[in-house]
């Protein structure tokens, strides 16, 4: 590849905006942008970004000039492409195979039931990923060992295949009982398929999620399925635009990579085979890009808050290092497969007020997203949203993006007006109950990933970003008890930031449910050996040298008798007893931070190892975050306007400063009531708030009078 190549470029797609940063490895310099997202095809946004930015970076004005694309090194890449297809519950055409016996396991599920039931009596299980009537079984039968108890019948397994096949069938999930310990008879099905239907696009299980529970392994499987046409058409057709573009003349594209649930990304290449593996893309990548902002400023146990256009993702990060789950779920449908944990609330930008039939005003979870849009977008959008609110107070410019999409602030104040009217209430109470109503969704997402966890969310420091995610800070302050909130530079593009500082990951599970009083070392080290060399494969495929992997062991461990498991990290070294009595002691410590209580001093009570993993890790550069040096006499900081702004209805309009934050240097204070400006982000600072410029040009907010 040509030595010419020498910028990164991170690039996540969000529901209204495409946010972009390009990292100049030759001198370090970051340059971000923004622009429209393309829904009915995000790949036109994509190559828009990727040419805006290059141009930035060029100084050119003219976009798609021949010369720019041959300096990329490398795209990582945020997609909501998965993602929305399961929101909007867009699964065609899916087929079922399964154990003889088991063809219910859908419908069966976990007869859980979602908290509340809103205004009815009576919940309606929704729809199951596959009707009834599009599962089909194959006789045999394996025990929780793997060993064969009934042989496969392939003569049925044919049967199935041409079934599917005669009905259209082109994407089809594989999960037999018990295939974590054995894969065997699911090889067998996915080579009749490849036989019979050569069409179809298979899943299976024992590729998919090689770990026990039949429902979830079941669900997990089928969502990779459902969604892999898809997304592998997306994949492939910004790869082939990217080659065209940024190739010179006899040299391939830049590789192109995709960002995972898991915190890693995996290349285009790969990522056709695992779709599952970026249901939550966008949100890692915003999660991970935070956790290092945050860290290198020296604050250690942070929430995130990423407020975007349609919802707000909200996650913990303790010493640089957001916590990862494997019980998350994408809409309606259980995935099984690590991730980053991420709380979503629908409280965006574009998120809809309205009345409920009781006569209560409402925020969310439906939204106007960027097509219509809000009413002060003059789209065609009908709904009053938290932008309009936003605008109409003051709180916002009357434009997005540097004046690139002006805002009308007379047609969302008409909207308001309407919707105030129903309430009996001004314009400006009803606005700012909006906001209000906003602010608390978002605070109820904030508390539930911090006391489910047993975590004191006033401990935290709220790390705010996206278009959206500063606009309510200060009431998050006052509502949480919060000791400060910390917004990064180019807030609105930290989600692409982030994907410059992922690693190439690939994750891998295997359930080996053992009393620790049966666990043998050999056992233990023969399966996490066959793990470690799954993953070193995995890796030198992806182009890392051996002396660049890295290994990162875990199990899931629980007391005998449990349903849940706690996920423990497996210290480095020789497999042996101590090893075991190590990560034994670890869960114990782990039970009681999670649940406030342990059985380390009762040996009645057993610990059971449940599920074996490793993950295969291939480094990556990543930017560095410059400090800047703090002057003896930093100054006061200069205002560039004033204007008229709402921070509480009973109080009016108050003649607020406006301040545009590439103008503010390290060690200034502003205080408010002010407006702090940038290109893609606003914090409407609040009367009795202060803000500060550290040398990492972070605003850090604090109440006035508190460090």
């Amino acid at each position: 590849m040509s030595e010419q190549r020498r910028i990164r470029i991170g690039m996540d797609t969000g529901g209204t905006f495409t946010d972009v940063v390009a990292f100049d490895e030759a001198t370090g310099k970051l340059t971000v942008t923004k622009t429209p997202s393309t829904p009915d095809n995000p790949a036109d946004g994509f190559m828009t970004g990727i040419e805006k930015v290059l141009a930035i970076l060029n100084g050119l004005e003219e976009l798609g000039h021949p010369d720019q694309g041959a300096a990329i090194s490398a795209v990582s890449h945020g997609t909501t492409v998965a993602t929305n297809q399961l929101l909007e519950g867009k699964v065609d055409k899916l087929g079922f195979i399964t154990t003889e016996g088991y063809e219910a396991v859908l419908e069966i599920a976990r007869q859980s039931v979602p908290d509340g039931y809103g205004n009815s009596y009576f919940w309606v299980k929704p729809e199951r990923i596959v009707p009834r009537h599009l599962v089909r079984s194959v006789p045999g039968r394996l025990d929780h060992t793997g060993a064969e108890i009934r042989p496969f019948d392939e003569s049925a397994a044919r049967e199935v295949a041409r079934w599917f096949r005669a009905r259209g069938i082109e994407a089809i999930g594989v999960c037999f009982l018990h295939a974590y310990a054995n894969p065997e008879h699911e090889e067998r099905m996915r080579a009749v398929l490849a036989e019979e239907h050569p069409d179809a696009v298979v899943s299976v299980s024992s590729q998919v999620l090689r770990e026990y529970r039949e429902y979830e392994r079941s669900m997990t499987t089928l969502v990779d399925a459902a969604v892999k046409p898809k997304l592998s058409r997306y994949v492939n057709n910004i790869k082939t635009r990217l080659d065209t573009y940024a190739a010179s003349e006899g040299e391939a594209g830049p590789p192109l990579y995709v960002m995972k649930s898991n915190g890693g990304v995996l290349s285009a290449d790969e990522v056709v085979h695992q779709p599952i593996t970026t249901v939550l893309s966008g949100p890692a990548a915003g999660a991970l890009g935070a956790a290092l902002i945050a860290q290198t400023a020296g604050f250690h146990k942070v929430v995130t808050c990423d407020g975007g256009g349609t919802s707000t993702d909200v996650s913990v990060v303790i010493d640089g290092e957001p916590t990862l789950t494997t019980e998350g779920s994408v809409g309606v449908y259980p995935c099984k497969i690590p991730m980053i944990d991420v709380a979503t609330v629908g409280a965006g930008g574009g998120s809809i007020a309205w009345l409920a039939p009781e006569g209560n005003l409402k925020v969310g979870p439906h939204s106007a997203g960027a097509d219509p849009g809000p009413l002060c977008y003059l789209k065609g959008g009908t709904d009053v949203t938290v932008t309009d609110a936003h605008v109409v107070l003051g709180r916002i410019p009357a434009h997005l993006l540097g004046g690139e999409i002006p805002l009308d602030v007379e047609a969302a104040r008409a909207g308001l007006r309407a919707l105030a009217d129903k309430l009996g209430l001004t314009v400006e109470q009803c606005a700012t109950g909006v906001l209000e109503i906003s602010a608390w969704n978002q605070a109820n997402a904030l508390r539930q990933i911090t006391v489910k966890r047993g975590l004191d969310v006033r401990d935290f420091t709220l790390t705010t970003f996206g278009g959206s995610g500063s606009l309510l800070l200060c009431r998050l302050v006052d509502i949480l008890n919060l000791p400060a909130v910390l917004v990064p530079p180019n807030p609105g593009n930290v989600s692409a930031f982030g994907l410059l500082t992922v690693d190439v990951k690939n994750d891998y599970v295997r359930t080996h449910v053992c009393l620790q009083e049966a666990l043998t070392p050999d056992a233990l080290s023969t399966v996490y050996a066959e793990l470690t060399e799954q993953a070193r494969a995995a890796l030198l495929k992806e182009g890392f040298a051996e002396a660049e992997h890295q290994f990162v062991r875990t199990a899931d461990v629980r007391y005998f008798g449990q349903a849940f498991e706690v996920r423990v990290p497996v210290p480095e070294g020789p497999v042996d007893e101590a090893l075991i009595e190590e990560v034994a002691r670890r869960f114990h410590v782990e039970h009681r931070a999670l649940y406030g209580y342990d059985f380390a001093t009762d040996r009645s009570q057993q610990v059971e190892w449940v599920n074996l993993r490793v993950a295969g890790v291939g480094a990556i550069r990543r930017p560095r975050l410059v400090a800047h040096e703090i002057a003896a006499d930093v100054g006061v900081p200069e205002e560039r306007s004033r204007r008229g702004v709402c921070f509480d209805a009973g109080q009016g309009y108050l003649d607020t400063p406006v301040y545009w934050r590439p103008d503010l240097r390290p060690g200034q204070v502003v205080s408010g009531p002010a407006i702090v400006e940038e290109f893609g982000a606003t914090v409407p600072l609040h009367p009795g708030f202060t803000a500060r410029i550290d040398q990492y040009l972070n605003i850090i907010v604090t109440r006035e009078g508190q460090a």
